[in-house]
C-alpha cells in the first residue's frame, strides 16, 4: 500500500478525470493522498473533494506563493475553517503552508507573517503542517522552532543534511518524489538514500514535479510505485519494506492517514 503524501487534484469534485487519476492510482495500490489546499477560496472544494475521494484527507492552509493575493480577513476564515473541520476524521492538518525564496517578486514580509500565522494555529489546535520549502530552509526552521507544531511534512525536500537533521529533530518528515528519480539530481539523491528510515516519506505533488520518465508532463499518483522503485533502489531494500516504512512515516506525520483505505 503506498500513501501519496501531496497531490493537487483538479477542483472539481465532479471532475471525470479527477475519478479517472484516483482509479489509476488505486489500480497500482496507492490508496490514500493528501490533498492540501493553497488558498482560502478553495477551503471548501478541497474540503468536498477529498470526502468524494476514496482515501482521502485534506489540509488547510494559504500557500505562500498565493500569499500576495490574500487578504488579511482570509486568516480569520481560515481559523473559522479549521474549528469546523476539527472533528471531521478526513481533516488532516494546515497545509500547504511555508515559504518560497524562489519565485521573483514574492512579498517575504507578508509571506513569514502568514507563515508564523498559521503554525501559531497549528500548535493552537495541536495539528500537523504540510509545508512548502523552497530556497527558505533556514527560515522555514526558524518559525518551527518559534511554534513547535505536533509534526509534519516539508513536501519536495531539497536542503542540506544539516537542515534535514534540523527538521527531524523538530518532528518533521521529509517528502521525495519525482525530482529524485533525475540521474543529474545528485544531492537529492544522496538524501534519499542515506537519510534515516524514519525520515522520509513519499509524494507526487501531481499534477507538478513530474519524474524524469515523464519528464515536462503532468504528474499523478500513478507514479508513485515506479518513484517508490527508484528510491528503494538508491536505499538498497526491496520496495516492500520501502513501503511499510514510508507508510508509517507517513500515518506519523499525518494522524488522520490512519482511518483511511
Amino acid at each position: 500500500m503506498w500513501t501519496d503524501t501531496h497531490l493537487h487534484l483538479d477542483a472539481s469534485e465532479y471532475d471525470p478525470d479527477r475519478r479517472e487519476v484516483v482509479a489509476r492510482a488505486r489500480a497500482l495500490h496507492v490508496t490514500r493522498f493528501v490533498l492540501p489546499s493553497v488558498c482560502a477560496k478553495n477551503f471548501s472544494t478541497v474540503k468536498a473533494l477529498a470526502h468524494h475521494t476514496p482515501g482521502a484527507v485534506y489540509c488547510l492552509g494559504i500557500h505562500p506563493i498565493f500569499v500576495d493575493q490574500a487578504q488579511p480577513d482570509d486568516l480569520q476564515i481560515l481559523r473559522t475553517c479549521v474549528v469546523e473541520s476539527i472533528d471531521d476524521p478526513q481533516f488532516a492538518g494546515v497545509g500547504e503552508i511555508g515559504l518560497d525564496g524562489f519565485v521573483p517578486g514574492l512579498n517575504w514580509e507578508k509571506q513569514v507573517q502568514f507563515f508564523n500565522a498559521q503554525l501559531k494555529l497549528a500548535r493552537e489546535f495541536d495539528l500537523p503542517v504540510v509545508m512548502h520549502v523552497r530556497k527558505a530552509q533556514d527560515a522555514v526552521l526558524k518559525g518551527l522552532r518559534m511554534y513547535k507544531p505536533r509534526s509534519g511534512i516539508a513536501h519536495a525536500f531539497n536542503g542540506s543534511f544539516q537542515q534535514a537533521e534540523n527538521f527531524l529533530k523538530l518532528g518533521m518528515k521529509l517528502g521525495f518524489g519525482g525530482a529524485c528519480t533525475f540521474t543529474r539530481a545528485l544531492q537529492l539523491r544522496r538524501l534519499a538514500s542515506e537519510l534515516p528510515s524514519e525520515a522520509i516519506v513519499l509524494e507526487t505533488d501531481g499534477p507538478d514535479i513530474a519524474p524524469e520518465w515523464i519528464s515536462k508532463t503532468r504528474n499523478a499518483p500513478e507514479h508513485l510505485p515506479r518513484i517508490a522503485e527508484v528510491v528503494a533502489q538508491l536505499r538498497k531494500i526491496d520496495s516492500t519494506a520501502l513501503s511499510r516504512m514510508t507508510q508509517l512515516n507517513a500515518e506519523t506525520a499525518l494522524p488522520a492517514l490512519i482511518t483511511q483505505e
